[in-house]
């Protein structure tokens, strides 16, 4: 069978990442067909720092901006780096070079110094396509999509209204190929009828709606959000609707942390990423860090591909 081609966005220098995708690189190519965007010259300096012997056959895509790698540095210069092999790689798909994007972990603060205005991978994909991506985390074993993300606590609430979250949830539910999905209510005790918060009403609605306009029972809720991460329901659910970042986070990581990965829906181009950090508390000190997130991330990939789903 035809191996598929992921563009690999290779994230910030100074951080983890690209021991991540050296260490990786073989585990990889068994899989798929990878095209690295980073020049030769940075991807030489990485390996010199790591002291890796750079692996054969590694296909480039080379990016401009090279510049010193300063382990666990926060820079203007590996910020911009990052963004611009970001980009190299969304023009790969775009392209029709690549089947899929998998990023590596970028420093938000090193964006900022760059004067990137976008906060992240998702806000980024967003504006270039013009269109409502959605985030979503997880595993196998439990994925969380994002109703809201980077926003403050206080300013959720209001943003849970019947008509933006159908829209979402029927964007959701052709990535999930029919499985179930369990919406989380805001309030504690979902509100308890009302008592303790009205949201509840506007998510009730917007499940309704949702699964009639799907013809089928797709989405379950509002669930109690302090149950709804039990053993029990996650043998019933393994995809869940969080209102918030850490009502979803929170439980994700506490289970499932080294394996989780950070996906892209509702775009024209498929992109997986992984679920952690630049790590600069580790980075280029030879403490070979954990490589199954990138893993699954890939695997993930290559899943929407095959058009199987998440």
């Amino acid at each position: 069978m035809k191996k598929s081609t992921i563009a690999i966005s290779l994230g910030d220098l100074n951080g983890v990442g690209i021991e991540i995708a050296l260490r990786s690189h073989e585990e990889l190519c068994t899989m798929a067909k990878p095209i690295y965007c980073i020049s030769q010259k940075m991807l030489e300096q990485a390996c010199k720092k790591l002291a890796i012997t750079r692996p054969e056959q590694m296909t480039l895509f080379p990016i401009s901006g090279d510049f010193e790698i300063e382990p666990s540095k926060i820079s203007k210069k590996s910020g911009r780096n990052s963004y611009t092999s970001f980009l190299k790689a969304i023009e790969l798909c775009e392209k029709k070079i690549a089947d899929a994007v998998v990023t590596l972990p970028i420093h938000k603060e090193a964006w900022h110094k760059a004067g990137i205005e976008h906060k992240g991978h998702t806000d980024m994909l967003r504006e270039h396509f013009k269109q409502e991506a959605i985030m979503m985390l997880g595993c196998d074993k439990l994925y969380v999509a994002l109703f809201t993300e980077h926003i403050p606590l206080k300013k959720v609430a209001s943003k849970i209204k019947t008509k933006e979250l159908r829209e979402f949830l029927l964007a959701l539910a052709p990535n999930i190929k029919g499985k179930k999905i369990a919406v989380l209510g805001l309030n504690p005790h979902a509100g308890d009828g009302g008592v303790l918060g009205k949201e509840e009403k506007y998510i009730s609605k917007a499940i309704k709606e949702a699964n009639k306009k799907l013809q089928e029972e797709i989405f379950a809720g509002p669930m109690v959000p302090d149950t709804a991460f039990s053993k029990t329901m996650r043998k019933e659910y393994h995809h869940f609707v969080a209102m918030y970042h850490d009502q979803g986070l929170i439980p994700l990581k506490a289970l499932h942390f080294d394996e989780s990965i950070n996906v892209s829906l509702n775009l024209p181009i498929i992109r997986t990423s992984v679920d952690h950090g630049t790590a600069f508390d580790i980075a280029y000190k030879n403490k070979k860090p954990s490589c199954k997130s990138y893993i699954n991330a890939v695997k993930a990939a290559l899943a929407q591909i095959n058009d199987q789903g998440i």
